[in-house]
């Protein structure tokens, strides 16, 4: 195999794991790196309070038989959003059932 199949081989290997973590980049939070691997509790404590915070609960179901469905758990979804002012991008959180999901800067 010559480099450049090689280096076509490894792009092809790569790029997808790439762009799986594209929506989730490591953030700052003053003197703190924050990462979605962080707990909501070291969130906090990095980053504080959020500017907002949204907040939706969804019923996860399964079938019960003719057409009957029952719930077996509820999903909570929070979206938390940090505005840090016009120097620095939003940092937008999703936190679901009391993990991060995944944390994002945006403009």
């Amino acid at each position: 195999m010559n480099g450049r199949s090689l280096l076509v081989a490894v792009s092809i290997l790569v790029l997808p794991v790439m762009a799986s973590h594209a929506d989730d980049e490591p953030v700052r939070c003053g003197n703190y790196i924050v990462t979605s691997e962080a707990t909501v509790a070291e969130l906090q404590e990095k980053c504080g309070q959020p500017t907002t915070q949204q907040v939706t609960e969804e019923e996860v179901r399964t079938p019960a038989g003719e057409g009957d469905s029952r719930v077996i758990r509820t999903t909570v979804t929070e979206i938390w959003t940090y505005d840090r002012g016009s120097r620095a991008f939003k940092i937008v959180v999703t936190i679901v059932d009391g993990k991060i999901k995944n944390i994002v800067s945006q403009p």
